[in-house]
């Protein structure tokens, strides 16, 4: 019984967390200091806080991955989730591992937004598009994450000729097409945006850069 104790005690998983962003949500756990660390499977169940029953998520019942897409099991946003997972090696079962509380609405990460430029002789147009969350409307295409939130662009100039890292803010807002005026012909310009949550004060990362010398 001793050893089945120690063997329990060693493949129980550990560090149990939901990671989220755009509400696309997987949990992830580290294995137990098991030296059979690969031979370990996996289960996974999760459940509504304040219901007393537990729900098995059937695609992460018996995995050997330690990464489990609770997406759809997590998409009513403002409801608080737990999940936990137990593992089983050589028909010995681990205590199960429990998550934190976990509130999509308030916790998952904005991704940033997508930025195309387009440029004349003295002026540069960006045009901004939200990220989107995994959510399908009735014709299919997926919901936008500015539906959820009040969120805000933010779009930052970077004079290349003067410094790479010195990011400018030159516009925050809701308008998805933007005009940079006033620019110096046959200098490198960088645009960079990120999404801004006034109501939790989050922001985005970074887009990645788009260049372009005018």
């Amino acid at each position: 019984v001793l050893e089945n104790q120690d063997l329990q005690d060693s493949i129980k998983p550990k560090k149990v967390e939901f990671h989220s962003l755009n509400f696309n949500t997987t949990l992830h756990w580290q294995p137990g200091w098991a030296r059979e660390a690969r031979d370990v499977l996996y289960f996974v169940q999760y459940k509504v806080y304040g219901q007393s029953t537990w729900q098995n998520k059937d695609e992460c019942w018996g995995i050997s991955s330690r990464v489990c897409d609770l997406t759809h099991e997590t998409s009513d946003i403002q409801e608080p989730y737990y999940s936990r997972v137990r593992a089983a090696l050589a028909g010995v079962y681990s205590n199960w591992s429990l998550s934190c509380r976990f509130t999509p609405w308030r916790e998952t990460m904005i991704g940033p937004p997508m930025v195309t430029v387009v440029h004349s002789n003295k002026s540069i147009t960006v045009k901004l598009q939200a990220p989107r969350s995994p959510y399908k409307r009735k014709r299919g295409s997926k919901i936008p994450m500015t539906n959820y939130y009040d969120l805000l662009y933010q779009v930052f100039i970077i004079n290349n000729f003067l410094d790479e890292q010195h990011r400018v803010l030159v516009y925050e807002g809701k308008e998805k097409v933007i005009k940079i005026q006033d620019l110096r012909p046959g200098v490198s310009y960088c645009i960079v945006a990120k999404m801004y949550m006034p109501v939790l004060d989050h922001s985005s990362a970074y887009s990645s850069r788009q260049c372009t010398v005018l």
